[in-house]
């Protein structure tokens, strides 16, 4: 299998980007990660060890041992706090699907000035307006940033809610706090979020680079079976 580095635009991505400090974030113990060496596509690989001395991952689908070339163009990108990272180092394998990168740093981190909207039609529990009531609804897409929810018919703008956004069933659900900052011709309420944990919006950027990638190789598949 062929593998390799991303490029930073032609995604169809509808937000900015620009280059944010290059202060080292690591991904966290057991999660999941995309390692690209060379031409070709990306794969899933799942931390073991991460420090800033070294970072190991294990490539999670059969590859053949990279070569020197594949070694020294590894990098791995993951979703950190502030955005898309990308970290690479002094690559070595350990075995035939463990990589090592000894003194990890950051190549770069794309940081998301508006944030990459997806239409999805998710769970979400909310309390709040004047009597703070429950209100049972549903998303019409959601973002790093905020929400657009159908159901909340009682909420007017400038309302403060709690929610809770179930993304996976069988998951906890991502919780905070937001305000609703307009009404769209259809009564949809455009949700602000005003506090959130960095690891629910962590979760929740995850699930919709997740998404995208999905609908991306479906849309693929899609035109390779019409023959395009």
């Amino acid at each position: 299998m062929k593998f390799g580095r991303p490029g930073t635009g032609g995604r169809g991505k509808a937000h900015d980007q620009e280059p944010a400090s290059l202060a080292l974030q690591l991904p966290e113990h057991g999660a999941t990660v995309t390692l690209y060496a060379g031409p070709g596509e990306g794969m899933p690989a799942r931390v073991l060890d991460s420090s800033a001395g070294a970072l190991r991952v294990a490539i999670m689908v059969p590859a053949a041992p990279l070569g020197a070339a594949g070694l020294q163009s590894a990098v791995v990108e993951f979703i950190g706090s502030t955005g898309r990272v990308r970290l690479t180092g002094a690559a070595v394998m350990e075995d035939a699907e463990v990589l090592r990168f000894d003194s990890p740093r950051s190549l770069d981190v794309v940081q998301e000035r508006e944030y990459v909207r997806l239409r999805s039609a998710r769970p979400v529990l909310l309390f709040g307006g004047e009597d703070y009531s429950r209100v049972d609804g549903c998303t019409v897409d959601i973002s790093g940033g905020g929400f657009l929810l159908a159901g909340g018919e009682a909420l007017k703008v400038g309302d403060e809610v709690q929610f809770e956004l179930q993304l996976t069933l069988g998951e906890l659900p991502v919780c905070g706090s937001g305000k609703v900052v307009r009404i769209d011709a259809r009564g949809h309420r455009g949700v602000v979020f005003e506090d959130i944990k960095d690891l629910d919006r962590r979760r929740l950027v995850r699930f919709i680079f997740e998404c995208q990638r999905a609908e991306l190789r479906m849309g693929l598949a899609t035109d390779e079976h019409h023959g395009g």
